[in-house]
């Protein structure tokens, strides 16, 4: 444990430690302390996976806070595990996404925040008391928003940065809520503390689990909190929108976690809540992705479906204990941990792949882009092996995961209550849905930006010079999507100790249905790892027969020369059969300029999407608050003579009050 305290150290200073050097070794020497600090606390957490005791350490640091207890037990050590593997790979792909602003002003304020980022993310899930879990939590959310205003020059960014720092301190005033019922209850701000409140009391588990629910759910991006991650993700540099969406968001379902935990068995009404918030939020999330023209954009929506998706492995996992049944409650929360897993390593690969194509294109507008296979074909066949991955398709990691939460529900079809059995069958139809619009989606990305002709001059000239700093990271996030699709047993019997932890062993025989589901998963390794093994024969008999020559035929095209960049499809027109069927679900907001004469000089159409949250909630309440306050103008005169009077009057005001209440 004391190597853990070590490492969060080290991150803390690491930033501050790179600033002092020059700008060519900055972001190296940041790469190597986040490496020494983040296998530092490695050490003890994957000690704790490979099956010794939880580990812990108490610090008394006054009255007021009492005890505090921070342990790494199995749900801590594998988000430890997520946090310090997939955060030290965007760090060393920092290395070369940051060469071209080492000259900004913002550089050295961004090192400190990077790490502190980790050091706090490493705090919140080990924290045992509420006081320093939510000082963690706030050190969290406001080394992100720095990490987002990077480019504070840019007026969108700062729009984003405050829009998301709004809605964390909207979720953690939930998250308070809860820690002050509970500490009222308890008389202890300790998590254990709270678990014996919780357990003996059903009513207020519920309550208090529905609050820390928006609060944590707020920060995991559920639908409808999700308003901050679709505007933060593109506004932050691409490192940083990695981290965040790979494995900061990831800190809520480890909030979400420890309060299934700490409940015990929970209700049914909560169980039913978070399967159907989950499933609202994975439709709600691939629909508007399909829509999105900018890159990163487009995978923030992505990120909201993925997060739906391991929710209803969650609370397929709930109404297994709900309703007593191990073998749901088993299989449903081990799929939607190892989504946790697979989709931060996936979702990193992606956003990161991203930040390649925005660093040599300088945009995000996927409607301008086209042919990039060409220019840069590492990166574009990295981006096809995390998009395959992501639309759950064999024979990688996504597809375990998901193939795992099709398991839960298909199990929970034996449930012996009618309702539990109906919702069953809806949350089986939402994620099927899903994963055919997921395949769609992603299609239409990489079809869009990495095939066919560039769309502009701007694409057409762009190479793949990427710096190999940037490419090992992106190739080792796609080395474990390999591995994790064709050995899925292996970590499924790592993830098997972190369900274990979750579900009380006292109240229902916990190991029920693990055999069955360890030999399932066995037989789909098995077919995949045939099924890899052919293809791989087969490409490489193809390249023998070839010998690696491949031969290009020009047929006849009845008159037809060649295509050209205006012919291809566009974003817009490969999702727009979908969009029509969908119309009520979607704001349209159109930007047409007509040809006015025979031979117009210019005329242009475009289609923009609007979050119909954001125009019909979120729009009409800021319009109404600006509304409001402008009618206060004209007490900012900039007199400080009218200041004091106001001072004056409020006193006197709060004098008499006094005095009448007295």
């Amino acid at each position: 444990m004391n190597s853990y305290f070590i490492g969060v150290i080290i991150l803390l200073l690491s930033g501050f430690i790179a600033g002092s050097f020059s700008k060519k070794f900055k972001t190296i020497v940041l790469s190597i302390l986040t490496a020494i600090g983040s296998v530092l606390c490695l050490i003890p957490a994957s000690n704790v996976l490979l099956g010794k005791d939880s580990l812990g350490k108490a610090f008394y640091f006054n009255d007021l806070f009492g005890i505090v207890n921070f342990i790494i037990d199995p749900l801590s050590a594998f988000f430890i595990v997520v946090i310090c593997v997939m955060s030290l790979v965007s760090v060393i792909y920092s290395n070369g996404y940051l060469k071209p602003y080492l000259e900004s002003k913002n550089i050295n304020s961004h090192l400190v925040f990077l790490p502190m980022l980790i050091a706090s993310m490493l705090a919140v899930v080990t924290c045992q008391n509420a006081l320093m879990f939510l000082i963690c939590w706030e050190i969290m959310s406001l080394s992100s928003f720095f990490l987002v205003i990077f480019e504070s020059n840019k007026k969108e960014v700062i729009k984003a940065g405050i829009k998301y720092l709004v809605f964390m301190h909207v979720s953690v005033l939930f998250i308070i809520m809860a820690f002050a019922l509970l500490s009222i209850k308890a008389g202890s701000f300790d998590f254990m503390a709270f678990k014996d409140v919780l357990v003996n009391n059903k009513a207020l588990a519920n309550v208090v689990f529905l609050l820390a629910f928006v609060g944590f759910g707020t920060k995991a991006g559920f639908v409808p909190f999700h308003n901050w991650l679709p505007d933060a993700h593109p506004a932050a540099p691409s490192h940083v929108s990695a981290i965040m969406s790979g494995v900061m968001i990831k800190t809520g379902f480890y909030g979400i976690l420890r309060g299934i935990q700490l409940i015990g068995i929970p209700s049914k009404t909560i169980s039913f809540v978070v399967l159907t918030v989950a499933g609202i939020s994975a439709l709600y999330g691939i629909l508007y992705a399909i829509t999105q023209h900018d890159l990163k954009r487009f995978l923030a929506y992505s990120s909201i479906e993925n997060v739906g998706v391991i929710g209803m492995g969650i609370g397929v996992g709930m109404l297994g204990m709900a309703y007593h049944n191990p073998a749901v409650a088993l299989i449903g929360f081990a799929g939607g941990i190892l989504h946790i897993l697979n989709h931060s390593i996936f979702k990193e690969l992606m956003f990161l792949t991203a930040g390649s194509v925005y660093l040599k294109s300088h945009t995000r507008d996927i409607e301008i882009m086209g042919g990039l296979i060409k220019s840069m074909p590492k990166t574009g066949l990295l981006f096809l092996i995390g998009s395959i991955a992501i639309c759950g398709l064999p024979p990688f990691n996504g597809f375990i995961s998901e193939f795992l939460i099709y398991f839960g529900m298909f199990k929970g079809l034996t449930i012996d209550n009618f309702e539990a059995v109906i919702v069953m069958l809806f949350a089986i139809s939402a994620l099927a849905f899903v994963g055919t619009m997921a395949i769609l989606c992603f299609s239409k990305a990489f079809s869009i930006v990495f095939l066919g002709l560039p769309r502009s001059e701007k694409i057409a000239q762009v190479k793949e010079d990427c710096e190999k700093i940037m490419l090992i990271p992106m190739g080792f996030l796609a080395t474990l999507i390999v591995l994790i699709g064709i050995f899925p047993h292996r970590v499924l019997l790592k993830i098997n100790k972190i369900v274990f932890s979750i579900i009380p062993s006292t109240s229902m025989n916990v190991w029920s249905g693990c055999s069955e589901i360890f030999m399932t998963i066995l037989s789909v390794a098995l077919v995949v790892s045939c099924f890899m093994a052919f293809l791989i024969v087969m490409i490489a008999l193809k390249l023998k027969l070839t010998k690696g020559k491949i031969e290009l035929h020009q047929t006849w095209g009845c008159g037809y020369d060649r295509a050209n960049n205006h012919m291809q499809y566009t974003a817009s027109s490969y999702a727009s059969p979908l969009l029509s069927m969908l119309k009520p679900l979607f704001k349209k907001v159109f930007d047409i300029e007509k040809p006015k004469k025979l031979f117009p000089r210019s005329a242009h159409f475009s289609l923009q999407i609007e979050d119909i949250e954001e125009a019909y909630v979120i729009n009409p309440i800021l319009k109404m608050d600006e509304w409001f306050l402008s009618k206060f103008e004209s007490l900012q005169s900039g007199n400080i003579q009218s200041y004091i009077k106001y001072g004056l009057i409020f006193l006197l005001i709060v004098i008499i009050g006094s005095l009448f209440i007295g």
